[in-house]
């Protein structure tokens, strides 16, 4: 039993980044139809931007500027990086996709893989292809009851990892369903030819929804620095890829489907690696999804389609 809880511990953690990753290209693709191949670089943007911010307010911190302790720096980290990012997520709807919607679909799918590339190389060019180490901006402690209870090794960084990214899912969750621009986005996402007869503006909800998923994913990408510091230009590949597939599993446009498929691709490779060989882990992990995949072609909670993908 400790050995099951201890595992179950790190899979939350695992799939809380798949899950806030998921949730941008589930959004993205359930209110345009077609899917951004570029997400996992801006999970890797959001991570370098968060980099710097913090760099910068510890400096500021250090030098006497300003006074801030370091669970507010973080705070601080997080809020203004997700603001960055979700600018470079509405650029990249501007120049890369919005030109396109007369094209062929296929374009799309591939501006974004072409987008993805630039932005690595970028970061190469201007940072060079040396990794950076992320600032530890919070201790992590053990929980030293649930240690003598149960024999579980919980941090308080997992358990703030886990948290914030609950929190977040829940927040979007509220603003889909809640807010007059989240009803637009339910609108388009029902419905795209129908929407602009009721003057809902197409151009500024596809912007929105760009945002809001470049936002959730610089999220993941400081959080993920958090538990595992090291960075580098290709850190998004693996994990978008992953967090793609997570958001095919849970279904077309599905909030609630990409997050559930985020932790239960965190549960899959984590369980696999404890009782397996870690070689074998992507192996059991996709040949489970593929399987559910058969008997639920349209996602865990996805709805039978027969729109085109369009831009």
């Amino acid at each position: 039993m400790t050995y099951f809880l201890q595992n179950f511990v790190n899979a939350l953690q695992w799939g809380s980044f798949y899950a806030l990753i998921a949730l941008g290209y589930s959004m993205v693709y359930g209110v345009l139809l077609l899917f951004n191949f570029a997400h996992g670089d801006i999970f890797m943007v959001g991570s370098y931007i968060g980099f710097f911010v913090a760099t910068g307010l510890i400096g500021l911190s250090a030098a006497g500027i300003i006074t801030l302790p370091y669970w507010l720096i973080l705070v601080l980290t997080i809020l203004v990086s997700m603001v960055l990012t979700s600018f470079v997520g509405v650029l990249i709807e501007r120049v890369g996709y919005r030109p396109l919607r007369d094209a062929p679909r296929a374009s799309a799918a591939i501006t974004g893989l072409m987008i993805g590339i630039i932005l690595e190389t970028l970061n190469l060019i201007l940072l060079g292809a040396e990794r950076y180490k992320f600032p530890a901006l919070m201790e992590s402690k053990q929980i030293e009851w649930i240690q003598e209870t149960f024999g579980v090794s919980v941090t308080t960084k997992k358990i703030m990892i886990v948290g914030v990214s609950l929190l977040l899912m829940y927040l979007l969750n509220l603003f889909v369903m809640k807010t007059k621009w989240g009803m637009a986005m339910r609108a388009m996402a029902y419905d795209f030819a129908v929407v602009p007869l009721m003057g809902i503006p197409l151009n500024t909800i596809a912007a929105m929804t760009f945002g809001l998923g470049s936002a959730l994913a610089a999220a993941a990408g400081i959080l993920f620095g958090t538990a595992y510091p090291v960075m580098d230009p290709y850190m998004g590949v693996t994990i978008g890829w992953k967090a793609f597939v997570a958001a095919i599993l849970g279904g077309r446009g599905s909030i609630v489907g990409a997050a559930a498929a985020g932790f239960i691709l965190g549960f899959i490779e984590i369980f696999s690696a404890s009782i397996f060989p870690s070689t074998y882990r992507d192996l059991i992990a996709y040949s489970i999804i593929l399987f559910i995949l058969v008997f639920r072609p349209h996602g865990l909670f996805g709805q039978e389609h027969t729109s085109k993908l369009r831009l």
